[in-house]
């Protein structure tokens, strides 16, 4: 195991990137059971406000992403500079993008459907990191023998392929099946020859004067979403802890 993580991430320079990783979940994670807690009025937690201003918590880390980001530039991709700065950033890439939401409406939205744009941000980001270091740095790894090259190369060819069915998915309106496609190769590819969701970009440009076309499209973007909608929910309750709002309690997330 040692002489794996050694070859394979510590060698090619991946261990910042799988620190940054690790940081932006647990970051998420613990900032997600945070809010949790001061919603419900429970621990010893609370709203940071100034003057009466609340401070959301992508000001901070707003901060923190900006001083991890140019520190890891740099430190270059070894020492133990990089891995501090990558734990920075990924700090601070956490507490952004749990109010991705908030950025994109410039509305406290942050505990309603809107909201929930934050948890899919934060899976997706983390989904196509994880992705990059599962390459492992294929071609930049020392003392390779011809065919670990040869396999390495391969196994760069067939993520380009499953890039590229990532990709249409994504044109095409089929954003989760984008996420998964990127943890289970291949299995964009069905997202990708399916019709396209009816406010896509795939379906605005190709669909046109499709009119049977564009009419299967709704027909099948209604039963899917009826079927799958409140299974996501939940899914995503688990996750980000939406909940109903409670009539005369704070929804304001903590800083």
């Amino acid at each position: 195991m040692g002489h794996w993580f050694t070859r394979n991430i510590v060698e090619p320079g991946k261990l910042p990137m799988l620190l940054a990783l690790t940081s932006f979940v647990l970051t998420f994670l613990v900032t997600r059971t945070v809010t949790r807690l001061i919603r419900a009025g429970k621990g010893p937690f609370g709203n940071v406000s100034s003057g009466g201003l609340h401070i959301h918590h992508v000001v901070p880390g707003v901060v923190l992403a900006v001083i991890g980001g140019f520190g890891a530039v740099a430190s270059g991709r070894h020492g133990v500079g990089a891995a501090a700065f990558a734990v920075v950033f990924g700090i601070g890439a956490g507490l952004v993008l749990d109010e991705f939401a908030l950025i994109l409406h410039l509305d406290d939205v942050y505990w309603t459907d809107e909201g929930r744009k934050s948890v899919e941000v934060v899976v997706l980001t983390a989904a196509l990191v994880g992705l990059v270091l599962s390459g492992f740095s294929p071609l930049g790894v020392d003392d390779m023998t011809a065919d670990e090259r040869q396999n390495r190369a391969t196994f760069l060819l067939t993520l380009a392929v499953n890039f590229l069915f990532i990709l249409i998915a994504l044109v095409k309106g089929k954003f989760r099946m984008a996420v998964i496609g990127t943890l289970v190769p291949f299995v964009a590819i069905i997202g990708a020859v399916r019709l396209a969701r009816p406010d896509s970009w795939w379906s605005r440009r190709f669909y046109g004067r499709r009119h049977r076309a564009r009419a299967r499209a709704h027909l099948r973007t209604y039963r899917h979403d009826k079927r799958w909608t409140k299974v996501r929910r939940r899914v995503q309750d688990v996750i980000g802890g939406f909940q109903e709002r409670v009539p005369g309690r704070g929804s304001d997330p903590p800083s």
